[in-house]
């Protein structure tokens, strides 16, 4: 077992909480390679009854707990908790949902921080994924599950990406469609403040080109000043000057100083610095229109029923991304905004109002 001071990633002898795994197999990626002996770490709930299955896409430090309480296995509650549930807007007493940790990931899922077939762990060797690539693992396990259409596919942030991608691919596959604060594809300033955060996590000393997993040390500085940059652009410049302003704290530090570190910290204690990476990569590869004939011609394929929101308050995915998509999908309602100081993250602690779009979807 990798010490924790080297990486948060879920490791072989772990408690399993509530995981299952299916091994997918080999998956040809865009990039020609192919990645072998595939996993997915995946959770259910609700009983499948054969029309009735969701299918719902975590963002890029999400997992497989959607919805259930922290405990062995889940360092964190669900991050849906509020919509996901026995009489929830998501209502998994008449919906089998699904949810799998990202090919990539690092909660169960084949990934950087898992083996490879030689018995080391991947490291810096972990071939470069695209969204398409993390979208072909999960049909794969929809096969597997025996799952031929899905009532819904849901997805925020990267997690919209995938969905997206699946309406396109597998047009179907997917009955309704539920998209919030994402893009048909990755802008110059998403990129740039992605490639600012990988580059935070290659400058710390203990990164080792991505082989840190037999140090005594993992580039956890460099993985927690990321998310700090990363939760930036997560909030609105609103709420952090309501909440801290310039206020200080006993020790000198200013109050949202502390809270950027509270969450750097957070996070290190669950991920993993390679999967940031990598699954960084893969949303900066994120164009729906490369090899379709562009985004319009992409998102014409679409025949799914569609809802699409924005938050209003989002500088990360701003809503002009999410117009051009309820725009351009012709099964979709008209543009949906969600108010909130919350910035991007408002998709997921806004649960009212997110809530009643998921109600009106799907029935």
């Amino acid at each position: 077992m990798i010490p924790s001071l080297v990486t948060g990633a879920w490791q072989e002898g772990d408690p399993l909480g509530a995981r299952m795994f299916a091994d997918i197999g080999d998956i040809v990626l865009d990039s020609g390679r192919t990645l072998p002996q595939v996993r997915l770490a995946y959770q259910t709930w609700g009983t499948y009854d054969g029309s009735n299955a969701v299918l719902v896409l975590h963002a890029l430090t999400g997992d497989s707990h959607v919805t259930g309480p922290a405990g062995p296995g889940h360092v964190s509650p669900g991050w849906w908790d509020a919509l996901v549930g026995p009489g929830r807007a998501i209502d998994t007493d008449r919906l089998f949902v699904v949810a799998a940790n990202i090919l990539g990931g690092c909660q169960g899922s084949t990934g950087p921080a898992s083996l490879d077939p030689d018995g080391r762990h991947w490291g810096g060797s972990f071939p470069a994924l695209t969204v398409r690539d993390q979208v072909r693992a999960e049909m794969a396990l929809a096969d597997l599950l025996g799952i031929p259409c899905w009532h819904s596919v849901i997805g925020g942030s990267a997690g919209g990406m995938r969905a997206l991608e699946w309406a396109i691919e597998a047009p179907d596959r997917v009955d309704r469609l539920f998209l919030l604060a994402t893009s048909a594809a990755a802008s110059a300033d998403q990129i740039a403040l992605s490639t600012t955060q990988m580059d935070a996590i290659r400058a710390d000393g203990a990164y080792a080109g991505g082989d840190y997993y037999d140090g005594p040390h993992g580039p956890l500085n460099g993985l927690g000043l990321a998310r700090r940059i990363a939760h930036i652009s997560y909030r609105s410049e609103h709420e952090l000057a309501q909440r801290f302003g310039r206020d200080t704290q006993d020790d000198g530090r200013f109050a949202i100083e502390s809270y950027l570190q509270h969450h750097g910290a957070k996070l290190v204690s669950r991920f993993d610095a390679n999967s940031y990476v990598v699954l960084s990569d893969a949303m900066n590869s994120h164009d729906v229109g490369r090899g379709r004939g562009g985004v319009t011609s992409a998102l014409s394929r679409i025949t799914a029923r569609a809802v699409v929101a924005g938050i209003d308050s989002d500088r990360l995915y701003p809503i002009h991304q999410q117009q051009e998509l309820a725009e351009n999908i012709h099964g979709s309602a008209p543009l949906a905004v969600v108010t909130s100081d919350h910035g991007h993250d408002g998709f997921l602690v806004e649960a009212d109002q997110v809530g009643d779009l998921a109600r009106r979807l799907m029935g």
